[in-house]
């Protein structure tokens, strides 16, 4: 299965809402599907322009690891040097940080994962997770 045009734009809108509602600054979410490819991406207003590269980075290294954002971040700190090696084979387009969150659908298989940015990396998942959750899938923190 792969994600659809339709869940991505729900997982961005309600992504984008929930950081409204409760307050976040400015979020940019981008949705990839399992090949790491774009379907989906909105930086609201107010969110710096840099944030499109950062959110892609936090999504395409978990899609392409087939590890969530948080794991990440605890290998990179385990192991600095593995880390800096993926970042080598992708080109520097890894960000081992929450708000990378892995994709999957009702029955487990990775269909791609969701980056969001523009608050803390905490809260980025967070709202990723509303997001993803809205469209009926399973989101990986």
């Amino acid at each position: 299965m792969s994600i659809s045009l339709r869940k991505a734009r729900t997982i961005v809108r309600k992504t984008l809402e929930h950081g409204r509602e409760v307050g976040m600054k400015p979020l940019s979410v981008v949705v990839l599907d399992a090949g790491g490819h774009v379907i989906a991406f909105e930086r609201e207003d107010g969110a710096a322009p840099g944030r499109f590269a950062i959110a892609q980075g936090k999504a395409y290294g978990s899609v392409m690891l087939g590890m969530a954002g948080t794991a990440q971040m605890q290998r990179a700190e385990a192991q600095a040097y593995f880390m800096a090696c993926v970042n080598g084979v992708y080109g520097g387009q890894v960000i081992p940080v929450p708000g990378g969150v892995l994709l999957r659908d009702r029955k487990g298989a990775v269909i791609g994962a969701v980056g969001v940015t523009g608050d803390t990396s905490d809260n980025d998942a967070a709202a990723a997770i509303k997001g993803i959750e809205a469209a009926g899938l399973i989101g990986e923190v």
